[in-house]
């Protein structure tokens, strides 16, 4: 039996659309998905199987113009997910087009080696008409020279399994990297962190944006099979403590009861969360911090 084995790197914009796709080509749940950009920091790694190939999704940080140090970490991340990758996935939102954001990624991409495999997907295809997006397919191709054009909608699905299977075949005759049943390379208190810091993005909309971050202090199983789990949220200001807390509290707890229970169904058993917040002014300027978030301190430099 010949198997095979390599990691894929999402990249693109912020909101193109790369969590929604890694999460149907893994099957669950491994990266964040909200209405928000830049929600993903990290280099999320979820594993799929296509046939006799492991597929290891690098799910990399939007691309997109850097203004603080955390930005610039996770711009950093995101070329290094890119450059160490055996394929590279672009993904362009098709109501978008090729914006400007687009054009610096094309000239990031001639910037490296030659000889690397890079697939264009076409995303959110249901929103558009069939000539715009051929129009568009056909602006990007003579940009940059594309192996394959894949015309998808990650939420809906179409177009997905045709390039999952394209990317299994291209990827290098190899042992698998992965246990056949796992879905991903993150720690699972990082996972959870991930979930907690999805449902504040979604529950406190324009308010702190980008101003939080979730750890998970500790982990602790218990004799009867179920978890206790503590996390800090760590906020840059007093005044982000009273809006994450809520009135009496209702926002936190709210936060808690949605994280704990997408946490139990992630995890087949019963989890007891307990969350706390802490101010920390400098948080985004902390070594410590980047390494809960898998990222680079030294990167975040100008």
């Amino acid at each position: 039996m010949t198997t095979r084995a390599g990691f894929v790197a999402l990249i693109g914009e912020p909101n193109a659309g790369k969590s929604t796709l890694m999460n149907r080509m893994v099957g669950a749940k491994v990266s964040i998905v909200t209405h928000k950009v830049q929600t993903t920091r990290a280099r999320i790694r979820g594993v799929a199987m296509e046939g006799e190939a492991q597929i290891v999704f690098v799910d990399t940080p939007g691309l997109f113009q850097p203004r603080r140090r955390l930005d610039r970490a996770m711009v950093k991340a995101a070329w290094g997910g890119a450059a160490d990758a055996d394929l590279i996935v672009l993904l362009v939102e098709a109501h978008r087009g090729l914006t400007d954001g687009g054009a610096r990624i094309l000239e990031g991409l001639a910037d490296l080696p030659r000889g690397r495999k890079v697939a264009l997907a076409i995303n959110k295809i249901d929103r558009v008409e069939a000539q715009a997006l051929l129009a568009l397919s056909q602006r990007l191709n003579e940009a940059y020279p594309f192996l394959r054009t894949f015309m998808i909608s990650a939420e809906r699905g179409y177009g997905v399994d045709d390039l999952r299977r394209w990317l299994a075949d291209e990827l290098p005759e190899s042992p698998w990297l992965y246990p056949e049943d796992q879905l991903a390379d993150l720690p699972m208190r990082m996972i959870a962190a991930e979930m907690t810091r999805e449902k504040l993005t979604l529950r406190l909309h324009q308010e702190l944006p980008y101003q939080l971050t979730v750890e998970t202090e500790s982990w602790q199983e218990r004799d009867d099979g179920s978890a206790r789990v503590d996390q800090v949220i760590y906020v840059a200001r007093d005044g982000h403590k009273g809006i994450l807390l809520g009135k009496s509290g209702e926002t936190i707890k709210a936060v808690s009861k949605a994280s704990r229970a997408e946490l139990e169904e992630f995890l087949g058993r019963k989890v007891h969360l307990f969350l706390q917040v802490k101010v920390r002014p400098n948080w985004q300027d902390e070594a410590e911090r980047y390494t809960e978030m898998g990222l680079d301190f030294r990167d975040g430099n100008a």
